[in-house]
């Protein structure tokens, strides 16, 4: 047909495929990268991963498969100087959870997925937190939780805006001839 692309031969459809499915996991691992450079803001790395997470188990839970999500956490866990396995283990749980409700949260308006998202992030955020204070053996105060909380609430609307852009291409992409 004059004017449309050939379609990708076998190879070039087996790479593609890869790096589609790749990608959630790629970018959710550069922007860490990206939230750990020195900026002023602590906390930026679990505040960055776990919209991203979310998102990702809502939209394409196949893209992000429980291996990936310990390789995310375990990142996260190095980038951000907290103890190995907190974040590992915070990370599946929330992927787990959010993988479980997934039909209902993608029927559901932005708000109300926001909403469920800041309980969420409250709920991973005390799970941290015990998780630090097990494996810490002293008392940790509540604010450094609290704060990571509303950054990570606050992120989450332009971070879904950016990665929804994103899954729509890639969904067009996959639906292409």
């Amino acid at each position: 047909m004059k004017g449309r692309p050939a379609p990708a031969t076998g190879l070039l459809r087996q790479i593609d495929a890869v790096a589609r499915a790749a990608f959630p996991t790629g970018l959710t691992a550069l922007l860490m990268v990206l939230a750990a450079v020195p900026a002023g803001l602590p906390g930026l790395v679990p505040a960055v991963a776990l919209p991203c997470i979310v998102f990702w188990a809502i939209f394409r839970p196949a893209a992000l498969p429980p291996p990936a999500v310990f390789a995310l956490g375990l990142l996260g866990d190095l980038l951000s100087f907290a103890p190995v396995g907190s974040g590992v283990l915070t990370l599946l749980v929330v992927a787990g959870l959010v993988t479980r409700w997934r039909r209902s949260l993608a029927q559901q308006s932005f708000l109300a997925v926001w909403l469920a998202y800041c309980g969420v992030a409250l709920g991973a955020a005390a799970l941290e937190w015990v998780l630090q204070v097990v494996l810490g053996w002293q008392l940790l105060p509540l604010a450094p939780g609290l704060y990571q909380v509303m950054l990570s609430a606050g992120l989450y609307p332009g971070l879904a805006w950016v990665l929804s852009r994103m899954h729509e291409a890639m969904s067009r992409a996959e639906s292409a001839p």
